[in-house]
Formats: structure tokens, C-alpha cells, sequence
């Protein structure tokens, strides 16, 4: 979905627009909003496999800091970038393509946000390209954590194993059964259940925001879940099979580091905060009272006043 001003669609999205632009041959779409004049920029980077405008509601709060900017990444389930090439959805060339975008706008010195996934994505790219990033904020970000040694072992051999083996076929039996897939999905935003995976409270997001959701997955092509299986099976890969080359990139962010999360999410991986504390103890770590995993929807308002108060705008 597209709109040269969302506010056609909701009073809440006005100066929402929907933009093109080319990053070496490959036509990108991005949402921007605000002026260049209010601050420095801000880039945000949606979880893997969704898409810019699952980020809307948060859009405005920022806005109000300095420009913004929301690519769809390649291989999204519902966004409008092209995938310039079949392993596109994967972390990696995620990251260049985040480089390839930024360079493309001309962007130095962003607030780089990241969600789940996309927390990872932002946070390879604030290592990779660190002259595009002023600061790193990260939301309930899907980040290498501490196991077990036996759990450990498990993912460097069988789990290994299972990611390289089971990613064809996962494909195959997803393009199959895709559509009851997307069925179910929309189900989990109207259904108090799906609280018990993400964490906090649903009825929080905007009537707006779930009606958005759900007519993208309604409208969504099912042969792109394939993309999104290629996406996780490669966070899986960086976070539990491979982890220390994105450790090693943790540890050489230069960029302040704002990292949120929910006090309530079901989905962070359990010993992620602890294994980023003691790597990162000068990263400022802050929970979001009674919120779940879709904070930056949940609760847009409090993510912002967070945001202002570590960055010090306004002071």
C-alpha cells in the first residue's frame, strides 16, 4: 500500500509520504516524513520479513525530532522494494542494502532505530557503516544471547545442520499452506491469545493500526513467506549457530546506544539482556513498563519520551 500522503488514510499519518527511490538499479520504496530543518535524521529498520509500515504509528513522535526515513528491506511479506536477487532477505545483505540506501539519501550521522530483527539488521549496519550513524537505538532487539554449553553445542552441530537442511523444504511446504498461513496471522491481531506470544496489551495498538495490518496481510502475495523463512532461518544462524562475528560487531559499535525493551515480552530470547550487559555495560538499557514485544505500537508516546530524554532533545 502506497500513498503520496497517509493522511488520506488516517488524520494520525498526515505528512506520511510513500517515495522511490533507486539504490543501484533496484527501485526501493520508503516512507519519510518531517523536515530536514527540525534535527538530524532519523532511519528505521522495520523486523525482518515485515515491512515500513509497520513502524506508522511511531512515525510522527519522531518526526517531530527530524526527518524520517523507512525503507522496506528486500524479501518483506507485504512491503514494495524489489528483491534484486533470490538470498536478498538474508541478514547480510540486508546490512549492505541498508549502507547501499543510506548513501543513496545522503544520510550521515542518523538515529538508527531497529525492531526484533531489525534491531540486529541496525546494529551489523551501525558496525559496517559506522560514519552513517550518530546514534543506535535498538527495540527489543533479536541479539546473540548466553546458553547453556549444552544448548550452545546443540545449535553448532545439529541446529547447524537443521537451518542448512530444513530451509528448502520449509519453503516449499510454506508456499503450499501460505494462505491459511496469512489467515492465522490476521487472527493473532484480533485475538487476545497472540498476547501470550508478544507479550503486553493489543487493544493498546490504534484501531487504525490493526485495520493497516490486516488488510496488508489480506492483500499480501503468500509466495513471499518463502522470503520471510530465508529471513529468520539467517537470524537463527547469526544469533544461535554462528554467533561470535556478530558479537565481534557489537563490540565495535562506536555510536551511543539506546537499547528498549517491553517489561512483559514473551519473544526476546532468554539471556540476551544478560549477555548484552556484560558485553556492553556502557549501552543504556531501559524497560518499558507493562509492554510487550510491539512496544513501538503499544506505546509510541512512551518510546519517544525515552528517546528524548537519552538523547536530550528538547533540553
Amino acid at each position: 500500500m502506497r500513498h503520496a500522503d497517509w493522511g488520506t488514510v488516517s488524520a494520525r499519518w498526515a505528512g506520511i509520504r510513500s517515495e522511490t527511490a533507486d539504490v543501484h538499479g533496484v527501485a526501493v520504496h520508503y516512507l519519510r516524513a518531517g523536515s530536514e530543518r527540525d534535527g538530524p535524521a532519523h532511519l528505521l529498520v522495520h523486523p525482518l520479513g515485515g515491512s515500513a509500515t509497520l513502524w506508522m504509528d511511531l512515525i510522527p513522535h519522531l518526526a517531530a525530532f527530524g526527518p524520517v526515513y523507512v525503507p522496506d528491506l528486500p524479501g518483506t511479506l507485504f512491503g514494495h522494494t524489489e528483491m534484486p536477487h533470490p538470498r536478498a532477505a538474508r541478514l547480510a545483505p540486508n546490512v549492505r542494502f541498508l549502507r547501499a540506501f543510506a548513501a543513496t539519501l545522503g544520510l550521515e550521522k542518523a538515529t538508527v532505530h531497529g525492531w526484533s530483527m531489525g534491531g540486529l539488521v541496525a546494529a551489523l549496519f551501525a558496525d559496517l557503516a559506522p560514519e552513517r550513524v550518530g546514534r543506535l537505538v535498538l527495540a527489543a532487539p533479536a541479539l546473540p544471547a548466553r546458553l547453556p554449553e549444552e544448548e550452545a553445542r546443540w545449535w553448532r552441530t545439529i541446529g547447524r545442520a537443521c537451518l542448512s537442511a530444513g530451509q528448502p523444504l520449509a519453503r516449499t511446504v510454506l508456499r503450499a499452506g501460505a494462505r491459511p498461513l496469512l489467515e492465522m496471522k490476521i487472527r493473532a491481531y484480533t485475538l487476545t491469545g497472540a498476547e501470550r506470544l508478544v507479550g503486553g496489551d493489543l487493544s493498546r495498538l490504534s484501531p487504525e493500526m490493526t485495520e493497516l495490518i490486516t488488510r496488508e496481510l489480506r492483500g499480501a502475495d503468500p509466495a513471499r513467506l518463502g522470503d520471510a523463512v530465508t529471513a529468520v532461518t539467517s537470524m537463527l544462524r547469526t544469533v544461535f549457530a554462528d554467533p561470535e562475528p556478530a558479537r565481534a560487531a557489537l563490540s565495535r559499535v562506536s555510536a551511543p546506544t539506546l537499547v528498549m525493551w517491553g517489561e512483559t515480552d514473551h519473544i526476546v530470547i532468554d539471556g540476551a539482556r544478560e549477555d548484552l550487559t556484560a558485553r556492553r555495560p556502557d549501552w543504556t538499557q531501559h524497560t518499558i513498563p507493562e509492554a510487550g514485544h510491539v512496544f513501538p505500537l503499544e506505546t509510541p508516546g512512551a518510546y519517544a519520551e525515552t528517546l528524548a530524554r537519552w538523547a536530550g532533545y528538547g533540553s
